[in-house]
């Protein structure tokens, strides 16, 4: 069972690589809340630079926590978690399972 568990882990290691960094907790939860920005409105909101949003935009995107709409010259980024928390509910199901067969011994 273990196994399982060490396998959604490993599926999940670069996302929880992403999430441990403090500016993207702050970026992701404005686009959570706000629907969709901009780099320029993400900058205005947040004491982060725009270089540095971008930087931190990308390496979400990469990992799936994010959507891009491009409109004209802008690109407006929002939330997508589905698959993240499809994940985490895999991996909570899996840690539960084990505790639930380390009892049961």
């Amino acid at each position: 069972m273990e196994e399982k568990t060490l396998d959604v882990f490993k599926r999940g290691s670069k996302l929880l690589n992403i999430l441990q960094d403090e500016k993207r907790q702050q970026i992701l939860v404005l686009l959570c809340r706000e629907q969709q920005l901009t780099v320029n409105q993400i900058t205005e909101l947040l004491p982060i630079s725009r270089p540095a949003v971008s930087h931190h935009l990308k390496m979400m995107y990469e990992v799936g926590l994010l959507r891009v709409k491009q409109v004209g010259l802008e690109r407006y980024y929002s939330s997508d978690l589905e698959d993240a928390l499809a994940w985490l509910k895999e991996l909570t199901s899996s840690l539960e399972e084990n505790i639930k067969n380390k009892e049961s011994v």
